[in-house]
């Protein structure tokens, strides 16, 4: 019964359920359509809480079809909202109306991590000084593993998602940005306030090999397979922005 019920209030083409009775012995189908109206009209409001930036480079109507279709494709898999709209930027890479949009999908990417940012678990960032005491105590530096902060997401994007991003935070004009450039981006959420930074693709690739459990030895050689690497400023700017929870060792628990 449940089944049934929740594909026919997806699916327009579906029936009103043989089961459902009005409590005035009225005709409810005509109820169960505006219902079924309303929750894919609150799911549609959702996404477009979570997608402001999506939605205004495409427009309401635009937004609000393609939305309706994603949600009829894929509706919510948990009663907590904030997680739902993670599969919408895939949505739109095969989109065929959003084609002509092809950096629409990474702003999407960009959206919806900052989305997981403000959500994500919470841990101390490890302070420059903490980081200082380490990297002057005299053990083997090549050894230590950075720890990313919970919070920490990024995108590497072949497009401006970034500056697109921040032009509709009134951070530089729509007019002046050259749609060919490839942007990467850190999410960061230090304390309460989640931020956007452009980073640069050594930077990054310093990053995803931190995530993916190297030590400083290779996360280092990750980033400087990328031209302009440093890691000195690596260092400084993740640990400005509260990126790291820590430097330890791989003996040590990571928590």
């Amino acid at each position: 019964m449940n089944t049934a019920f929740a594909a026919a209030l997806l699916d327009p083409a579906l029936p009103c359920p043989a089961f459902l009775r009005a409590w005035n012995g009225a005709d409810a189908t005509r109820r169960f359509s505006v219902h079924r109206n309303n929750v894919v009209g609150s799911l549609v409001d959702a996404l477009a809480d979570t997608f402001p930036v999506v939605h205004a480079l495409v427009g309401t109507e635009f937004f609000r079809a393609m939305a309706a279709v994603f949600v009829r494709a894929q509706p919510p898999r948990s009663p907590l909202m904030h997680r739902y709209g993670g599969e919408l930027p895939a949505f739109i890479d095969g989109f065929a109306p959003a084609r002509p949009l092809p950096y629409l999908a990474d702003v999407a990417r960009l959206e919806f991590a900052r989305v997981q940012a403000c959500h994500a678990a919470d841990a101390p960032p490890l302070s420059a000084q903490g980081a200082g005491a380490v990297l002057h105590s005299g053990v083997d530096l090549a050894a230590l593993r950075p720890v990313l902060h919970p919070a920490l997401r990024w995108l590497r994007s072949a497009h401006p998602a970034v500056s697109l991003w921040a032009a509709h935070q009134g951070e530089g004009a729509l007019e002046d940005i050259d749609l060919a450039q490839p942007e990467c981006a850190l999410v960061v959420r230090p304390a309460l306030d989640v931020g956007v930074l452009r980073c640069d693709a050594g930077t990054l690739a310093f990053v995803e090999r931190a995530h993916a459990g190297g030590d400083l030895a290779d996360c280092t050689a990750a980033g400087a397979a990328h031209p302009g690497f440093i890691l000195s400023a690596t260092l400084a700017l993740l640990l400005a922005h509260g990126a790291l929870a820590a430097l330890s060792f791989p003996e040590e628990t990571l928590s």
